[in-house]
């Protein structure tokens, strides 16, 4: 395989090249000189035809799932799982963002989604799916989710699921229960219902059963409906924009890879989009520690790429790690210095919009104004949540629990001036507010924009 074509729907964008010496991706010129032509990733540019493979080789392994599950699709398909590029060959046609890969994507066309009949028919492919991740093998499907956790991308019309095949895109994602993490639906679904209930934008959630098993419906934001037929939405995650592997999506890792800080984050959005953008990613860092998320890695903050530009993704992937003990209580990111959440007060937050090039003083007050937001909406999420297909959970006591005690401990270390007078001196230099959004009242949240994109 000496080039494998990239594709937006059914024109090409371009083609990868896996030859030994000369690996790298290249534009098609056809592309290049389209009016609403984007870019691949950031880290590829449209003003370049061709790019290294330093930078196509870190954008399509993270399009791939990570760990046990692509171990276990490399062995189904006969391939290695460091085998990147001849991985996506066989399941890239409906990734995350806009592009197939190998062969191009469509439209919903008729018969290209295939009907899961019934709830036992799905809780039979649930059941399946840790030694069958993304239904690999068999005839027609041709999809990958990056990360850890089991999943399928799934297509939703009424109340009717279907299985996307030849190309088709996908609309939603199923996150099925865990017997590792009781409760993680609910779970799920109360972080991303309080994001959006506080005025962070998330995704439309519902929950679901079929017959023993539960799962979390995630409407992709990545999709949309133009009135005639499902179209892809460009996006990439933070490793991608930045062009680090998976690997080396946590600021600190056990393999001894280091991962992008926030600091690295926000610089991407202030080299690359407005203000509000850079308020909008500020928002969300603010708002993983207070909901206990200690997975909130390079990878779980993406961005949308269009012809106009870079704009924030909504948040995902949000889930408390209060009930479950043996998850890591430290941070994937460190906020100014520290990596314990529970410990994070006012120095460290300033310490924080310096290293950002932030305002400390704009970043306090939106610490309090989140903090406030939070213990004030947490039980309507709360029952929103119980109210949902699944129903509540016995976790949701927990969550709710924690999640509103450390809201209020922030608040109350936010009165704390800092007492070391070097943390003092660190944060008296050079700082430039790039973010002039006056902050939203906590009861009175923004339109959610993911709410806007459906």
């Amino acid at each position: 395989m000496d080039r494998l074509p990239v594709y937006f729907e059914t024109r090409e964008v371009g083609w990868i090249t896996a030859a030994d010496e000369a690996s790298g991706f290249t534009y098609a010129e056809s592309w290049r000189g389209l009016t609403g032509a984007f870019p691949v990733s950031l880290t590829m540019p449209l003003s370049r035809a061709s790019h290294h493979a330093s930078a196509i080789l870190p954008w399509a392994a993270n399009l791939l799932p990570e760990n046990a599950t692509l171990g276990t699709v490399g062995h189904m398909l006969g391939k290695s799982p460091a085998d990147v590029i001849g991985l996506l060959a066989e399941m890239g046609r409906d990734t995350a963002g806009a592009l197939s890969v190998g062969q191009p994507g469509t439209g919903l066309v008729a018969g290209k989604w295939r009907e899961i009949p019934d709830k036992p028919s799905l809780e039979r492919i649930l059941n399946e799916l840790p030694h069958k991740p993304f239904l690999v093998g068999e005839d027609g499907v041709s999809m990958s989710l990056a990360g850890v956790q089991t999943k399928l991308a799934v297509a939703v019309d009424g109340d009717t699921l279907y299985i996307p095949i030849d190309g088709a895109p996908s609309t939603h994602i199923i996150k099925p229960d865990c017997e590792r993490l009781p409760g993680a639906v609910q779970n799920e679904a109360f972080c991303l219902t309080l994001a959006r209930m506080i005025g962070i934008p998330t995704p439309n959630v519902t929950t679901g059963t079929a017959g023993e098993r539960s799962y979390l419906l995630v409407e992709r934001y990545d999709r949309r409906h133009d009135g005639k037929r499902w179209r892809r939405l460009h996006q990439e995650d933070f490793c991608q924009a930045l062009g680090r592997p998976p690997a080396a999506k946590y600021q600190n890792s056990d393999r001894g890879l280091k991962g992008p800080s926030l600091a690295d984050m926000v610089g991407v959005t202030q080299r690359h989009m407005t203000a509000q953008q850079t308020a909008r990613f500020v928002d969300l860092a603010i708002f993983n520690p207070m909901v206990w998320n200690t997975d909130s890695h390079a990878k779980n903050y993406s961005l949308m790429l269009s012809a106009r530009g870079a704009a924030m993704a909504p948040g995902y992937d949000i889930v408390c790690a209060a009930p479950y003990p043996k998850i890591t209580r430290n941070m994937a990111q460190k906020i100014g210095g520290q990596k314990q959440a529970d410990q994070l007060g006012r120095n460290h937050w300033e310490r924080f919009a310096v290293e950002c090039k932030l305002s400390p003083a704009q970043t306090i007050r939106r610490v309090s104004e989140i903090a406030q937001a939070v213990t004030h909406h947490a039980m309507a999420a709360k029952a929103e949540v119980a109210a949902m297909p699944a129903g509540g959970d016995p976790v949701l006591d927990t969550v709710v629990e924690a999640v509103i005690s450390r809201a209020r401990g922030y608040l109350e270390r936010l009165k704390q001036a800092d007492p070391a007078p070097e943390a003092q001196q660190r944060q008296r230099p050079r700082t430039r507010c790039t973010s002039r959004r006056k902050p939203s009242p906590p009861a009175s949240p923004p339109e959610n924009m993911a709410t806007r994109r459906a």
